[in-house]
Formats: C-alpha cells, structure tokens, sequence
C-alpha cells in the first residue's frame, strides 16, 4: 500500500486543528466553518476532484462533498463523513493553545483532534491519494465534511438531508464517529486483548424544556402556589430517577464479547454490573449510560428580581433514550413531573440501531486484522448523537469507523470535550492504513 495518505496524515489533522471552528450554538458567534470547508475545498481540487461546496441555512455554515466513482455502478454508494465544527475551549486551562495543532511528545494537540479531525484528516488524506494514484474503488465513494454538528447538525447534516437530498443520492451504507477505536482489556491468563469498538447504535439526542406556570406575587406573602417551587421540586424528581435497565442487541453483544475476552461476568441481571463495568476503566461511562434511558437537567431560569414571585419557571433536561423506548420514556418523564408541569421538545432526534452483520462490517473486520491480527471487532451503541441520526432519515445504513490504535493507559474518553484534546500521531498512521483497506475493499 502506498504511504502517501499516511505520510500526510498528520500535517493535515495539524492543520484543521489551526482552524477556530468554534460552534457555541449561536449563529452570532460560531465561526470559522466556511474558512476551513474552503480549505478542504482547494486540498481536493488541486488533486482533482469536483466539489460541491454549500452554506446549509445560514452564511459561513460551510459543507464539502466530492464524489469518487467505483468500479461497479450497480452499488450502492458508500458516504464517508466528518464534521469539521468543535465545541469551545478556554485557552487558559490548556497545556498547549488549543488551536494550535501542536505536533509534541507524540500527539497532535487540540481542540478537534479526536472529535472529529483525526477523521477528517484522514479521509482527507486517502481521497487526495486516491485521486492522485487513480485508484477506483469496488464502489463509489462519497467524501463529506460538514458543519454545525456539534450543536446537533441543524445547520449541517439535517439541513442537508431536508433541503439537498440530492448530494446523497445513490448512497446506501456511511461510515463516521465515534468507533473503530481500541480498547484494551485485560484477559484470565494475564495477557491483554485489543478489541475495536464498531458503533452500530446511538441513544437518541432530545433536549427538553418544562415550564411551570403560577400566580406571581410579592415575595413577603405567602405562596402555596410558586412556579419556581413547582419546577424545583420536578426537576429534583426527574433528575434523581434510575430509569429501568433495558438492553439492546448491540449492548448484549458488546458484553457478551467482552465477558468472554475477560472472563468476567456482564450477565444484565448481575446485582454489580455497574461494578464490573467499572473494571474497564473511563469507557464504562459511555457502556454504562447505553443501559438505560438518562434525563439530565442542565439550565434553569426564573425570575427578574429578588422580592417578585415569578409567573413562570422554566428548565432544559437533557434527555438520551435508548432505542425502542421514547414512548415509554415519555410517558415514565410524565409521571415524574406530574400534571402542573408543561414540557416540549427544543430538539429531538431520533436513537438508531444497525445490525453488526453484512458485507460492510466484514470489511470492517478484515481491515482491522490486516494491520493488527491478534485484535477482534465488536458492536456497541454509544450514549451520545452524531451525524448519522440526519442520514438514517434517508434509508443510510450507518456505522461509527474512525480507526485508531490507541495507548491501553489513554483517557479517551476523557478527551471528548475535554481539556488537552489530543490524538496520538501513531493512531492516526495506524487508523490511515486501516481506513485505506477499508475503502478499497467495501
């Protein structure tokens, strides 16, 4: 295989980092979008590709697509996507800036480098050499980088599908974050075992406002009926609950292989699962959040001034639902906060759930044991959203594969969103080989 991409890789994951592409959620103060699509515009353009570039919604929301034809045209096309967004970061609080795209101690440093421009960089990387090598793939392939996903993809990825269902069509199978990343586990006899976490699920990604709604009054009287007390008391009960333990396939099949890698014992109906997930390390943050509904109450607001008893009072509940299970979340939320409480969708989009099976996940697989052969694939859903949610809505059979090999003592979980954002220049080499199989043999 040509060493190409994976010479490039990490100059060009460097370089995406060095570009701010902030999205705070306002289209006031979220920048950097359209610098950085043009960008990725010109690295494939000067190789040789056609782009479409697209502003969806709002100026500066900049998506990239290109589109490299495949051996047979009787496929269904395979879409390769990454968001070129990131949330925020403090400078202050960094080690290095995190906009630096610092290339130190065996990492490529920043804000992006594993959400999601390790990804990107590495698509990036294998469509310029396949465009420069002449390589044609089995299948067409489809390469997307796009905007606003961070902030749930309404100016990105579902505003697409809704106003520009044309720029997929054909496309039948899409790979993106978060999964094809190794974790390591330890085994009965001693040793360790790398397994590659496939994302062939996610919870769904609802934000929910309640309102309570009172006599306002002088905050010298007595009040049996205060709408801040109203809400305090609901969002106390919804945010203490336990939704009930509910296992999807991809979850069962994820312990499954992980108990008998192990040795230890998943079994859903173990008094000390959350214990024995707990010995995997950070990951059973993620693993433990996908065996249950979650609503999490994140924003308050009431109120104008200290001695006014206000009318209404207001709260945002971040909620993830597990699949198969929004109508008995809804209906469980309900209970909890009780009849004087209004609630309403701010954002809803859907969970999603594949198969672990089929062609797509074999070559998945092969690729992974072509370059680390003792390792082995295993399905999982993750507890938070991505850009799939927008292109299941088409009929796209979606997975999360973004390949890296990482270090077994690595925090990575912790990095999402974190502070020290960083990606291991070895991983990204690894994960551009692997990525490289993959295309050429999906």
């Amino acid at each position: 295989m040509s060493t190409f991409a994976e010479d490039s890789v990490v100059e060009l994951v460097s370089r995406l980092i060095r570009f701010d592409t902030s999205n705070t959620g306002e289209l006031e103060t979220t920048k950097g979008e359209r610098e950085c699509a043009e960008w990725v515009a010109a690295q494939l353009e000067e190789v040789g590709y056609e782009t479409v570039y697209v502003e969806s919604g709002a100026p500066g929301r900049g998506n990239v697509f290109a589109r490299l034809p495949g051996a047979d045209s009787s496929r269904g096309a395979l879409l390769i996507h990454g968001h070129l967004d990131v949330v925020p970061a403090e400078p202050a609080d960094w080690s290095v800036h995190p906009f630096s795209g610092a290339i130190e101690d065996g990492y490529v440093w920043g804000r992006g480098a594993i959400d999601m421009k390790d990804m990107v960089g590495m698509a990036l990387a294998l469509a310029r050499q396949f465009k420069v090598e002449g390589t044609v793939p089995p299948r067409e392939l489809v390469f997307a980088f796009l905007a606003d996903e961070e902030a749930g993809g309404t100016y990105g990825s579902h505003w697409l599908v809704d106003n520009r269902p044309d720029l997929f069509e054909g496309i039948t199978e899409a790979v993106g974050e978060v999964g094809g990343f190794s974790l390591t586990v330890p085994r009965p006899d001693g040793g360790e075992r790398r397994l590659y976490l496939v994302e062939t699920a996610e919870k769904s990604l609802a934000w929910m406002r309640l309102t309570a709604k009172a006599r306002a009054g002088h905050g010298s009287f007595l009040h049996e009926d205060n709408a801040v007390t109203l809400l305090a008391e609901a969002v106390a009960r919804l945010g203490r609950h336990t939704f009930p333990l509910v296992v999807s396939d991809s979850v069962a099949e994820f312990l499954a292989a992980v108990g008998e890698e192990t040795g230890l014992n998943f079994d859903p109906g173990s008094p000390d699962l959350d214990g024995t997930l707990a010995k995997l390390g950070t990951i059973s943050r993620i693993i433990g959040a996908t065996l249950r509904d979650t609503a999490n109450p994140t924003m308050l607001k009431a109120g104008y001034k200290a001695n006014v008893i206000p009318q209404t009072a207001q709260a945002v509940i971040d909620c993830r639902v597990v699949p198969g299970r929004q109508a008995e979340f809804e209906a469980e939320v309900d209970r909890l906060i009780g009849p004087d409480i209004e609630r309403e969708w701010i954002t809803k989009l859907d969970s999603y759930e594949t198969t672990f099976d089929g062609h797509l996940v074999d070559a998945m697989n092969d690729a992974i044991l072509a370059h680390d052969p003792e390792a082995r694939t295993v399905p999982y859903m993750l507890s938070g959203g991505t850009d799939a949610k927008a292109f299941a809505r088409l009929g796209i059979r979606c997975f999360g594969f973004a390949p890296l090999r990482l270090p077994p003592d690595l925090d990575f979980v912790s990095l999402f969103h974190g502070v020290d954002e960083r990606v291991p220049v070895d991983a990204l080499k690894f994960g551009t080989r692997v990525l490289e199989h993959f295309l050429l043999h999906s």
